[in-house]
């Protein structure tokens, strides 16, 4: 039977209650009813520029002022940003058992917000800054009271969020931005996160790949899959064996290896699936 025969939210309970243990990964797509903006189009091909890479922002000081005053105007957007329906959807598959880890590729910390317990965050959080030099961690917060406080100027501008947490700044000259030093020993300080074109930290990836081995089958939402790090997943799925199963408007670089694509909207989509898995029932 073909898997775009039949009512994708009954094929998708189908699929849920004959795999109970499901590692769920989620992408940039399940946080655009928050308000945060996603990277790629229907097609895969990216709304916006590039994001910037590791390389850039460690070689650079051009390039890290530039990072740093787009961070300074959309972070206050992007901190405010509530869990939407999608994510409480999950805390209550979650709750019923149907969830046994969330691996995101998000960096906005609303899984952990909405109530969600089992996440690995792969590509960091972006509400800490670390140092580059020392083993200094701080809160955003503090950092963004410091990047004010050095760039009145740059507070007055007004600009669009991005998907990072940033600001379009096109036209913007960023000569003059001042970027704090690390409090502890004046280092480089860089947000919590996995740069575009850096490796995710070799533990992460082991930690998320033993708790993707102890599972049913795998959950895409609201990722393309475009980069290998959210890919590899899949990748591994298929060597053994695992189901896959996707909600994401658009096509995936795992289409060809899916047994269900549910090209719907994730909020109303995981929001329908938990009524018509009567969780209600379920939960304690």
């Amino acid at each position: 039977m073909s898997i775009f025969s039949a009512d994708p939210l009954d094929l998708l309970v189908d699929f849920i209650e004959h795999h109970r243990h499901l590692c769920v990964l989620t992408g940039a797509g399940i946080s655009t009813d928050s308000g945060i903006p996603d990277y790629r189009d229907a097609n895969g091909n990216w709304k916006r520029q590039e994001p910037m890479r590791y390389q850039e922002f460690i070689r650079s000081e051009h390039s890290r002022r530039r990072y740093w005053a787009r961070s300074l105007l959309g972070w206050p957007t992007f901190a405010r940003a509530q869990p939407n329906l999608a994510h409480a959807a999950l805390v209550r598959l979650e709750a019923a058992g149907f969830v046994h880890q969330i691996i995101t590729q998000n960096v906005d910390g609303l899984h952990q917000q909405a109530g969600s317990r089992q996440v690995i965050d792969l590509h960091g959080r972006l509400d800490s800054v670390v140092c580059l030099e020392c083993p200094y961690r701080g809160a955003r917060e503090a950092f963004q009271v410091a990047l004010a406080e050095n760039n009145l100027a740059f507070t007055a501008l007004v600009a669009a969020l991005g998907p990072d947490g940033d600001a379009d700044l096109d036209d913007v000259d960023c000569g003059s931005f001042r970027v704090p030093n690390c409090p502890a020993c004046g280092g480089l300080l860089r947000p919590a996160v996995v740069f575009f074109g850096e490796a995710v930290p070799k533990s992460r990836v082991e930690q998320a790949c033993r708790r993707l081995a102890e599972a049913d089958a795998l959950l895409v939402i609201g990722s393309s899959l475009a980069v290998f790090s959210g890919y590899r997943f899949c990748a591994l799925a298929t060597a053994h064996h695992q189901p896959i199963a996707a909600i994401n408007l658009g096509r995936t670089r795992a289409d060809n290896e899916l047994a269900l694509k549910v090209s719907l909207p994730c909020g109303p989509t995981l929001n329908s699936l938990v009524e018509r898995l009567a969780l209600c029932a379920h939960e304690p």
